[in-house]
């Protein structure tokens, strides 16, 4: 039997969902179905959970989850920027609380096939739904040095970019297409100074994460999804989102501070606006992982959680 991605913060999710028995709830990123699951049993057969995910093999996993027991789920492949859409086909205006989990998870990491993970030896693939064009393999082979170099920097804030793309196109240039996970995460180790690959995780680590938010559009798509997930919302109504490393968890904390202002003027001006906040945050400071949990689940150590609740008076 196929070992399924434990649900990171699945207490705190529930606790800040606020999870009532006859509301309607979205996981818009549904993976294998643990956080939809622990939503499902808390829901009385008034309740609805719709859950999305554009990554059809993991889409499947959570039907075989949640088929036997609960007949309140509905699951749609569905990239969930078309979160709006999905809702009206299913004849729902508002909800009543939406999850956005950007973790990958445990299973696609394990995939040699999808080539998400820098341990695992499979071709460079990295797209969360494989009907989409681009792939890291064509980024890897067909971006120039500077374009590399930049796309490293700016999804995977890594300070030796510069390096590492001169050396992928020297690499590709005299010995052919780099085709695999484990060439890439050779190539990369080799170009960082050696006194510099002793600490922090594997030397290549950013750089797989870049051209995973680079091949998914992943920054893009929060901010799409954001504005879409709140107007979506009751009033009264939540919204959790767990990010994994920073470039997600400033998207994810800058949009609600900004939503949470009584004003949008400039601070140095009069308020002309006479606006209302169209959200107010509840957690003062991202959640994190407790030690049991990072314990039990090494993958959820760098998982943030940030919540909010759509006003009554939006």
């Amino acid at each position: 039997m196929v070992e399924l991605h434990l649900p990171v913060l699945e207490n705190e999710v529930l606790h800040y969902l606020n999870c009532r028995s006859d509301g309607v709830y979205v996981d818009v990123t549904v993976g294998d179905g643990g956080h939809a699951e622990a939503i499902c049993q808390r829901l009385s057969s008034r309740g609805r959970l719709i859950g999305l995910d554009w990554d059809n093999a993991a889409l499947e996993r959570a039907r075989t989850r949640l088929a036997d027991k609960y007949e309140q789920a509905t699951l749609v492949r569905a990239d969930y920027t078309c979160l709006e859409e999905v809702l009206e086909n299913e004849g729902v205006r508002h909800v009543d609380g939406i999850l956005i989990d950007l973790g990958v998870s445990t299973l696609q990491l394990m995939d040699a096939e999808r080539g998400f993970s820098l341990h695992q030896n499979g071709e460079l693939d990295m797209r969360m739904d494989r009907r989409q064009p681009l792939s890291a393999k064509e980024i890897i082979n067909e971006y120039s040095a500077e374009g590399l170099a930049n796309l490293f920097f700016k999804y995977g804030e890594e300070r030796w970019s510069k390096r590492i793309a001169a050396r992928i196109v020297h690499e590709r240039e005299n010995k052919g297409p780099i085709n695999l996970s484990s060439q890439l995460a050779e190539i990369v180790k080799e170009a960082i100074p050696a006194r510099y690959r002793r600490t922090g995780g594997h030397p290549s680590r950013r750089v797989f994460q870049a051209l995973r938010l680079a091949v998914n559009r992943e920054l893009d798509n929060i901010s799409t999804v954001l504005p879409q997930a709140i107007n979506c919302l009751v009033p009264g109504g939540r919204l959790c989102v767990i990010a994994y490393h920073s470039l997600e968890d400033r998207l994810v904390k800058n949009y609600f501070r900004e939503q949470a202002r009584q004003c949008s003027c400039p601070p140095d001006k009069p308020c002309i606006c006479k606006g209302e906040a169209e959200l107010t945050v509840l957690t003062r400071k991202a959640v994190r992982p407790s030690e049991n949990e990072v314990e039990s689940n090494p993958r959820s150590r760098s998982a943030r959680l940030r919540a909010v609740e759509r006003l009554k008076t939006a």
